[in-house]
């Protein structure tokens, strides 16, 4: 059973669908999804030797050897005023990651000769204009060979200009490392303003790197741990309205919201399945929970643990196979994993401490976790067989951890201790790359937790 408790006016609702509707932030053409992508050949060079598009292929860098040495990239100008934003972003996306380092370089056609004395191994050209709609050409070059690797035009509205920009970072992401990009994504979380003891917290979401965030609920009651739908524009997350702390999804086209199920108790850590259908969360059961799977069409639910214990945070495998959760039922919390339908429970976990919000990598080869020992919190990735265990940060409290779509980087929330009347009290987002390299705070994320990282956009 769904109950809609329309928590936004009518207005409120079209207003946020007009803002986030994926089918609205690049609209301009609606023949073609709004972003219109078309092919630019290559042009002759000032020497007068024409160079061909590259094939596709395959990348001549892989990551581990970005990380060691990362990529130098020239990323001139591609103009004035949106032409010099559009660049920045790009360059900023590319850094972002550790796996490039971005250098100058002039407009026009590329000087291979003086880019090769500046150590480039690759250079992007491009150009912006427009007003209303704006039209952006870019062209990746291969430095070493002169040769053109990707060249592209692309047109949207002006408005959405962020979006072209980390677009183009994708594409230089996937043919300069052979593996999908991330920066063309979104983060809900949890926006948290007032004093530590009596925070207001409010269903947000933002780009990846902080901009465009936005508040989606109005803070009246607590709300907690939004997740992403892998398919649709839609988010669930736990909030206590009326007092009756239930799981609700969010829907990103509407700003509608609906309950989740009918519980005797409370529903919470609600995650979705990978084909969106459905969402596995836990509900309390006198001093235990179990753990349900709820239909989204039909609102069945099916409860698939009944262990007398506290099974909570459990997450789908990518193939949905399986499902990794947390539970106290060998006397501390731990990590266990069991098949979709519940059977073949066993546990993964065995360091030291206390284990919890375990969530599976995109790729289906990693599991991360957060671990508690002697007072201190610790993030960290184990295979799905429990071995390979690997901290990737400290701190007073590290938690929340969320894969990107590619599974090559996680972010977390990461939060410092409170003084007298919780003086000193911070609360943030960071990133770190499943190695333990590169961590960085989205620094326009403060006053946040509970990270969740959506899909690639469509």
């Amino acid at each position: 059973m769904r109950v809609e408790l329309p928590f936004l006016s009518d207005d409120q609702a079209q207003g946020l669908s007009n803002l986030l509707s994926r089918r609205t932030l690049l609209g301009v053409s609606a023949a073609a999804g709004g972003l219109l992508a078309t092919p630019l050949q290559a042009f002759a060079q000032a020497d007068g030797t024409g160079t061909s598009p590259g094939a596709p292929g395959e990348a001549e860098i892989t990551v581990d050897q970005a990380r060691t040495a990362p990529i130098p990239i020239a990323i001139p100008s591609f103009g004035p005023g949106l032409g010099e934003q559009i660049t920045g972003v790009i360059a900023a996306d590319l850094e972002s990651t550790g796996l490039f380092t971005v250098l100058p370089g002039a407009p026009g056609a590329p000087d291979f000769a003086a880019l090769k004395g500046q150590g480039a191994r690759a250079v992007v050209t491009g150009s912006a204009s427009g007003s209303s709609s704006a039209r952006v050409e870019m062209r990746l070059w291969n430095v070493l060979t002169g040769q053109q690797i990707q060249g592209t035009a692309y047109t949207a509205s002006a408005a959405n200009w962020r979006r072209i920009a980390h677009t183009i970072a994708d594409v230089i992401y996937e043919r300069m490392l052979g593996e999908k990009g991330y920066f063309d994504t979104r983060i809900a979380y949890i926006a948290r303003t007032g004093p530590r003891h009596h925070q207001i917290t409010r269903l947000a979401i933002m780009d990846q790197d902080g901009a465009n965030a936005h508040t989606l609920t109005s803070g009246q009651w607590l709300t907690l741990t939004p997740r992403f739908n892998p398919v649709r524009d839609q988010i669930a997350f736990m909030s206590y309205a009326n007092n009756r702390p239930r799981v609700y999804t969010f829907d990103l086209a509407s700003g509608r919201q609906q309950m989740l199920g009918e519980f005797s108790g409370i529903s919470f850590a609600p995650r979705f399945s990978p084909d969106g259908n459905q969402v596995v969360l836990s509900a309390t059961r006198g001093g235990g929970s179990d753990i349900f799977i709820v239909d989204l069409a039909s609102g069945a639910k099916r409860q698939i643990t009944s262990s007398g214990a506290i099974d909570t945070s459990p997450c789908f495998s990518p193939d949905g196979s399986q499902i990794v959760f947390n539970s106290d039922r060998g006397g501390s919390p731990q990590l266990y994993i069991m098949s979709a339908s519940g059977g073949g429970v066993r546990r993964i976990s065995y360091g030291h401490g206390s284990y919890g919000s375990p969530v599976w990598s995109p790729r289906g080869d990693q599991i991360a976790f957060t671990r508690i020992a002697n007072g201190r919190f610790s993030l960290g990735v184990m295979m799905p067989d429990g071995t390979g265990e690997r901290i990737l940060t400290e701190g007073f409290t590290v938690e929340s951890p969320t894969f990107c779509p590619n599974g090559r980087v996680i972010a977390f929330c990461r939060q410092s201790a409170a003084g007298a009347g919780g003086a000193g009290f911070s609360s943030g987002i960071g990133t770190i790359d499943i190695t333990g390299f590169h961590e960085r705070p989205i620094r326009t994320a403060t006053g946040a937790s509970d990270p969740a990282w959506s899909p690639l956009r469509g």
